[in-house]
């Protein structure tokens, strides 16, 4: 009867620690099953999470005409 009791006591002892180190680094364990799943997963884009990026990156036609008829003109991307 002493070995079930003392097992029984190591299991919810052990029970106890997992939820305090779940609650106590809930945070930082957060975002590294995110980073996990992002990883996992075949449909992301880690470009799409940039936010440096402009909304727009491919000017539409109409941008790089100028709308002057100047063919000589050069369209310049500053980054």
């Amino acid at each position: 009867m002493g070995a079930l009791t003392a097992s029984l006591i190591a299991i919810a002892g052990l029970a106890l620690s997992w939820i305090t180190i779940e609650i106590a680094c809930k945070p930082c364990l957060e975002s590294g099953r995110e980073a996990i799943d992002r990883s996992l997963n075949p449909d992301y884009d880690p470009d799409d999470d940039d936010p440096r990026l402009p909304l727009n990156p491919n000017p539409t036609p109409s941008e790089h005409s100028g709308g002057s008829g100047d063919s000589g003109s050069t369209v310049v991307k500053i980054v």
